[in-house]
């Protein structure tokens, strides 16, 4: 078969075209993960992998998790904090800085002048470093993450990390509005000064959750 054969036939069957009979799909032999799976394993990869990216890495139990997103508020200095409607209450239970559902009246203006925001995401990458968000239960709307300027996300161990990309992919809606984070926002210039805070938060904080 020829490369124009084989282009064909991937055309043919993009419009739902049956393939001919001599064309059979290619053999795809790639490795799934390059991890090991064991979950104290891939938490301490996934670690390591945020802190590579500059994001600030915590770890905690379920019971401590409360006390520690009030912790991390406290020293930043939050006074106000936006959080998805749906966030376990619990969560936000030693806070004490103001806090803002976003109901859908937090436009960008308000959320720009907005100190913090926390929420839950869809999964977390253990090789890449990548935080999954896709707007579900305690994640709240794309722009909620985008603007404000420090966003604590929560990570629960071990049931929402996994080893790779290719193990990620069928966990995830593809109808679904997805952001994938690896680290602060951040970019270069054509000389290569990284300047972040330019299409996200300047402060990334990931809470690694296992249960107590």
């Amino acid at each position: 078969m020829t490369s124009r054969d084989l282009i064909l036939g991937r055309i043919r069957a993009a419009l739902g075209e049956p393939a001919p009979p001599e064309e059979q799909p290619l053999p795809r032999h790639y490795l799934t993960t390059h991890a090991p799976d064991e979950p104290a394993a891939l938490l301490d990869l996934l670690h390591r992998n945020l802190a590579d990216y500059r994001a600030r890495v915590h770890r905690c139990t379920d019971v401590e998790l409360p006390a520690r997103i009030a912790e991390l508020l406290a020293t930043r200095g939050t006074r106000t904090v936006a959080v998805p409607p749906d966030l376990p209450p619990d969560w936000l239970g030693a806070v004490t800085a103001e806090r803002l559902a976003d109901d859908g009246t937090l436009t960008a203006a308000r959320l720009d002048a907005v100190d913090s925001v926390v929420t839950g995401c869809a999964l977390a990458i253990a090789e890449t470093g990548t935080i999954v968000l896709d707007a579900g239960p305690g994640q709240g709307r794309r722009l909620l993450t985008l603007v404000p300027d420090h966003h604590v996300c929560v990570v629960r161990a071990p049931e929402q990390v996994v080893a790779s990309v290719p193990l990620a992919l069928p966990r995830l809606d593809p109808a679904r509005p997805q952001t994938w984070i690896s680290g602060p926002s951040a970019t270069s210039d054509i000389e290569l000064d990284r300047v972040e805070g330019v299409h996200g938060p300047r402060t990334l904080e990931v809470l690694l959750v296992t249960p107590a």
